[in-house]
């Protein structure tokens, strides 16, 4: 009645914690870079309400205040939000591999709808024409 070997539980445990780590690490940083891509998109709403006369308002970089035009402003932030996007469904993506291999590991079934893809707009577009006539 010999069970599994100590040094092979220990590979073993040490693999899934490895495993977990990583894939609560990836969860971590995609909250980081929403909490970043919220704190833009507050930035930009307040850039376009603002009825000051200047053309100029003062931004944060780390801790130092900075003047800049308005419109040099609005599109650093644009193209941050896009960055960010990009990377958080980047992230997400390398995350949904990750938990998939923690659950491999563990010797669980793999996610039922976990790899689901949202239609494009243009598949959309076909589906409406579809089901219309």
């Amino acid at each position: 009645m010999d069970g599994p070997s100590p040094g092979f539980v220990l590979r073993y445990l040490s693999e899934v914690e490895a495993l977990a780590e990583e894939a609560l690490a990836g969860r971590q940083q995609i909250v980081a870079l929403d909490q970043k891509r919220n704190q833009n998109r507050e930035a930009l709403r307040a850039l376009s309400k603002e009825l000051a006369s200047s053309d100029e308002v003062m931004v944060c970089f780390g801790s130092m205040f900075v003047q800049l035009p308005k419109t040099k402003t609005k599109d650093m932030l644009q193209k941050d939000q896009e960055l960010l996007d990009e990377e958080i469904a980047s992230l997400r993506k390398e995350l949904k591999v990750k938990v998939s291999r923690l659950l491999e590991a563990q010797g669980k079934p793999e996610l039922k709808g976990y790899n689901l893809k949202p239609l494009s707009s243009e598949e959309m577009w076909f589906i409406k024409k579809v089901l219309e006539g």
